[in-house]
């Protein structure tokens, strides 16, 4: 095997012969070994030094640019890799160094695109995550493509159906409560029915207060008195009142039982069982239709 001659020049500097060396496998072994055994301090004044990183640096170029680092990034990893033992005792003392750069500018690509420390981007645990990403990174909004930020839309279907059952829940207590208190329950559902389609058309509950105290032709038709009509009116929608808007009196029997009041609840309101009781047709004097 022919080792590469260390001879220097007058000047100090190694022959070019002696400095290009390095560059074959057994020449790099015999300059790594060298430096190991002159000791820690060799790798800072030892001439030769800086040529070798100097080819290790243009040598790893390429490979460090396909990783967006430095090319001295990559010389950094290879001065690290060439204090090893196992690179002086390697087969192939360059194959060793080329593989380790190439790990370490993976881990330093994959640490910059993570936002973590190259230690914690070399551990799997770390490194399967995709590279962080900002919102204007991209020409389409990250909230268009983006799984994480995609939802399914709730079954309308299911949630129809659920308000349905819901309010005809709610009209099933509400005549139960006015026939217990001594409404007809035919009338009682007849008029509890047109309030609540009367609702449903309206905008809000004054409206449709407003609506069905004019409706004359549905008094008519329910055979109910003023008096009664205007009860049911209040008792079922709450009292119009804008000053009253925030009070118990603004929210009517409907209200309270969609919100889950039970109907022994109401019949222990004495406000609301007075007014059911006085209210009922043929109660509380002679009905007077206009």
């Amino acid at each position: 095997m022919k080792r590469t001659s260390n001879r220097r020049t007058p000047a100090g500097q190694p022959e070019t012969g002696a400095r290009r060396g390095f560059e074959h496998s057994e020449g790099l072994r015999a300059l790594l070994i060298r430096l190991h055994e002159e000791g820690r301090w060799s790798w800072r004044y030892d001439p030769e030094v800086e040529a070798l990183m100097r080819h290790a640096a243009d040598k790893y170029a390429a490979l460090a640019r396909r990783h967006g680092l430095d090319p001295w990034e990559a010389a950094a990893a290879a001065f690290d890799a060439m204090r090893t033992g196992a690179v002086r005792r390697a087969e192939d003392p360059w194959a060793v160094i080329t593989r380790a750069v190439k790990v370490t500018c993976i881990a330093e690509e994959r640490a910059n695109g993570l936002l973590c420390s190259v230690h914690q981007a070399r551990r799997p645990k770390f490194s399967v995550f995709h590279d962080a990403e900002r919102f204007s990174d991209r020409e389409n909004p990250l909230t268009d493509y983006h799984p994480a930020f995609h939802t399914t839309a709730p079954d309308e279907s299911d949630d129809d159906e659920e308000a349905v059952a819901r309010v005809g829940a709610a009209v099933a207590d509400a005549v139960l409560l006015f026939h217990l208190l001594g409404w007809p329950s035919e009338t009682a559902q007849s008029g509890i029915e047109l309030v609540v389609t009367r609702l449903t058309e309206s905008n809000s509950r004054s409206q449709a207060f407003e609506s069905l105290r004019r409706d004359y032709h549905a008094r008519a038709l329910l055979d109910l008195p003023v008096r009664s009509w205007l009860s049911m009116l209040r008792l079922l929608l709450g009292t119009p009142d804008p000053a009253l808007a925030h009070t118990r009196a603004a929210r009517g029997l409907l209200h309270r039982l969609l919100s889950g009041e039970p109907v022994l609840a109401l019949l222990a309101d004495d406000a609301v069982a007075t007014g059911i009781v006085l209210a009922a047709p043929n109660v509380g004097g002679t009905d007077v239709c206009e």
